[in-house]
């Protein structure tokens, strides 16, 4: 990043610290006019780490901190304030209409995507915008219903990344000691790791699987953005997106400022002057909006279930004796273990250095899905060219594929599992977060049209066949496909839409 938009930005937006190997996901549960002085304390302790923080030198420590509509209500933000963000924000991830969307719910009734009884927390976000504030949402708000209410309620959340699990304990406790004093609680907690394989550049998942591999390369004209130490300011050929997509208060894919939140001006207001709205200062600016998921992940009964799998699919083709668990398991992911894609006539050769090649387009070397399949979660995930349907519309449907893609942040949390077919009793899955500048449009719109669309790219009543609900799969074959019956093993625990501010949007919640 250029060296003013470095300071300015949280450096999550910047880096996973992969080499800061333990971390801890920290939910705090604050109180109605609490106001800013216990983020003010927190900041003494615990400052936000700056993307400018992390060139050159390990950092010892990094943390950030990202709040829910609720809790930005708690430090002091008026109704008016709390209109000026965007819709799903202010709805949050509990609105009965959005948990549809997402694939959660279904007439008042949640799904077998969601764990027993429904999520343990959120962040109880009410209807936060008064309808002579946001008139285009009066109607629509009725009709989509009131959120529903979890055990927990979710306020703030504090990402804190250390190399030792010894220094995420300390800090936490010191946390914990200062946040009480202040009224703060936490109420929910997830030690994180990041376990990154020797000589390779990438963790794995805990079904075994490489994770975290492909990611939106952002670019912007004025130089804003570097990648390699280069200005990067033309799109990468196949995972290129404008700066915008992740941070607000700059040019999108569509070529507009994505609309950010605001406050009204004040002569102690530390946040630059709104470029369109006088009399008003820009909260959004050098944020972004932060997506939150705890996956519970069912390792052992994921695998017995792709043995089951390869079991019925060889007994419908005798010379299908390569089909194992291994087997239906990467067609159901749409990538090797060792995470490289799949390819009608193998995979494809790791690229320089060892490193994983990715960037591969569909369309050309696998348009029917004979190496990963249509419906596979990586291809339902970012279909990148695969969708256009004849040649000369590939660079569109890349493009447009572009424009819905999100930044990834996500972490396991739980021990390895010993016996991958052998239930142990522990509890394990990822904290799913992503990053983006348009709720509805990216990640949303990855959930709802891809990944749960159950008529997507030809196919049939199939969803995602890893994090969907239970259904069947196709597997292209030669002469007859193959159809895998295939289970829910990864489950909604909570979640939240939460607003990850710029370090000057940090000074002055603070201040509040």
């Amino acid at each position: 990043m250029r060296k003013d938009l470095a300071q300015d930005t949280q450096a999550i937006v910047a880096s996973g610290f992969g080499r800061l190997e333990h971390g801890i996901a920290l939910f705090l549960e604050t109180h109605p006019g609490s106001g800013g002085g216990w983020l003010q304390s927190l900041q003494t302790v615990l400052p936000a780490t700056a993307a400018i923080q992390t060139g050159g030198d390990l950092l010892p420590l990094a943390a950030s901190i990202a709040f829910t509509a609720s809790g930005l209500r708690n430090l002091g933000l008026t109704k008016e304030d709390l209109a000026t963000f965007s819709k799903p924000f202010r709805e949050g991830m509990m609105q009965e209409d959005r948990l549809r969307r997402l694939g959660d719910r279904r007439k008042s009734e949640w799904l077998n995507t969601v764990i027993e009884g429904g999520p343990m927390w959120s962040g109880n976000v009410e209807h936060a915008a008064p309808a002579d504030a946001d008139r285009s949402a009066k109607v629509s708000d009725k009709q989509a219903g009131e959120p529903v209410r979890t055990k927990m309620t979710i306020h703030a959340m504090v990402l804190l990344y250390a190399q030792g699990r010894a220094d995420v304990e300390t800090k936490t406790a010191e946390i914990e000691a200062l946040l009480s004093e202040k009224n703060v609680r936490i109420v929910h907690s997830l030690p994180l790791t990041l376990d990154v394989e020797e000589g390779r550049n990438f963790s794995r998942e805990h079904f075994g699987f490489a994770d975290g591999i492909s990611q939106p390369i952002p670019f912007d004209e004025t130089r804003a953005v570097e990648v390699a130490g280069k200005p990067a300011d033309t799109a990468d050929p196949v995972h290129g997106v404008r700066l915008g997509e992740i941070l607000l208060g700059h040019i999108n894919g569509h070529q507009e400022i994505p609309p950010g939140p605001m406050v009204r001006d004040s002569s102690d207001n530390p946040l630059p002057a709104h470029s369109d709205a006088l009399g008003f200062r820009d909260l959004g600016r050098n944020g972004s909006y932060m997506v939150v998921r705890q996956l519970q992940q069912d390792v052992a009964a994921f695998w017995q279930s792709m043995e089951k799998a390869a079991e019925m699919l060889r007994t419908q083709d005798s010379k299908a004796d390569e089909i194992t668990a291994e087997w239906v398991a990467e067609k159901v992911v749409g990538r090797g273990m060792d995470g490289r894609a799949l390819r009608p006539d193998g995979r494809i050769p790791n690229g320089p250095n060892g490193e994983i090649e990715n960037a591969f387009r569909y369309f050309d070397a696998d348009r029917y899905g004979d190496g990963c399949p249509l419906g596979s979660h990586v291809r339902r995930s970012n279909p990148r060219d695969s969708l256009a349907p004849k040649e000369d519309m590939k660079e569109t449907l890349l493009s447009s594929a572009n424009n819905h893609r999100i930044l990834r942040r996500a972490r396991k949390y739980g021990s390895k599992i010993a016996d991958k077919r052998t239930d142990d009793g522990e509890e394990r899955g990822l904290l799913f977060i992503c990053l983006n500048t348009d709720i509805t449009r990216q990640f949303e719109f990855t959930q709802q049209t891809w990944l749960m669309n159950s008529d997507f790219s030809t196919l049939y009543e199939e969803t995602d066949p890893l994090v969907g609900p239970d259904g069947e799969m196709t597997i292209p074959a030669e002469p007859l496909r193959y159809r895998a019956k295939v289970q829910t093993f990864v489950k909604l625990v909570g979640g939240e839409y939460f607003f990850l501010p710029s370090m000057t949007g940090l000074k002055f919640l603070a201040t509040l």
